[in-house]
């Protein structure tokens, strides 16, 4: 062989060689990007099926509510007009003043229950979140809480209107119910902050916050049954969710959703 033929063959091999050298790159990368893209199609999956799952304990949560607003109305609700109706009678035959005066008492307080169990089996049926606008559900939430005088509850908003599903309603109206219940029954607070909002990026923004004691961060991480609860619902229709909890300084809740989100969960 002489020396160009050995030039030639040293140059022939070095070309194959890059080339085999960049087929093996270009396979590796390839490999690489399928394998991220078949990571993403199965972190995606998994958020659906997470989605799925929650939204089926949801459905079964609401569905026993439900039935319990049902049971109230039907059955104990029934109980309560009928005892009003014998405390009436009792009330137009006695001619006893004092008697009189406390049979009307008992009747006042029995029509304040049986008009506070039919409120209550309302909301629970879900015809008054059909119904009503979020802004009336959560106000009226807020009064009748305030009429225990526990907690004073106060409500800011910069719209009177907005046109929300049944499920961000839901959402918003039941996690409102979840932290006032547990700002009164843990925090020991004195006072609760509610603020829902919307703008042109934001299709809703609702702020929750108490003056509580408050607890510290372990705490929160071992969270309980309301705080997932809040987590569950507000994952259901795709919205952030931030928890901060502080001790002697108070609890807060951050839940926003924006535009996007609602676009991308149309398209679903």
């Amino acid at each position: 062989m002489g020396k160009t033929e050995l030039i030639i063959t040293i140059i022939l091999f070095n070309i194959f060689f890059v080339l085999f050298v960049a087929a093996v790159m270009v396979y590796i990368r390839k490999y690489k990007q399928r394998k991220r893209e078949y990571m993403n199609e199965i972190e995606v999956k998994n958020e659906i099926h997470k989605r799925e799952l929650l939204a089926t304990q949801l459905e079964i949560q609401q569905a026993t509510m439900q039935q319990i607003g049902r049971e109230l109305h039907d059955n104990i609700g029934q109980k309560l007009t009928l005892v009003s109706l014998y405390t009436q009678q009792l009330l137009y035959e006695n001619r006893v003043p004092e008697v009189s005066e406390r049979i009307d008492q008992v009747s006042q307080i029995i029509n304040q229950s049986l008009q506070d169990l039919r409120s209550l089996s309302k909301t629970l049926t879900d015809d008054n979140i059909t119904q009503k606008e979020i802004v009336t559900l959560i106000q009226e939430e807020v009064d009748n809480t305030n009429t225990f005088k526990r907690c004073k509850v106060t409500f800011e908003h910069n719209f009177n209107q907005l046109d929300l599903g049944f499920a961000h309603k839901n959402v918003l109206l039941r996690i409102t119910q979840e932290f006032i219940q547990n700002s009164i029954k843990h925090a020991h607070c004195k006072n609760i902050f509610i603020n829902l909002s919307t703008s042109e990026e934001v299709l809703w923004e609702l702020h929750l916050r108490d003056d509580g004691i408050g607890f510290d961060n372990s705490k929160i991480k071992s969270s309980g049954i309301g705080l997932t609860n809040m987590k569950n619902r507000a994952a259901i229709i795709g919205a952030d969710f931030t928890f901060e909890s502080r001790e002697n300084t108070g609890t807060s809740l951050h839940i926003i959703l924006k535009n996007s989100h609602e676009k991308n969960n149309s398209n679903r």
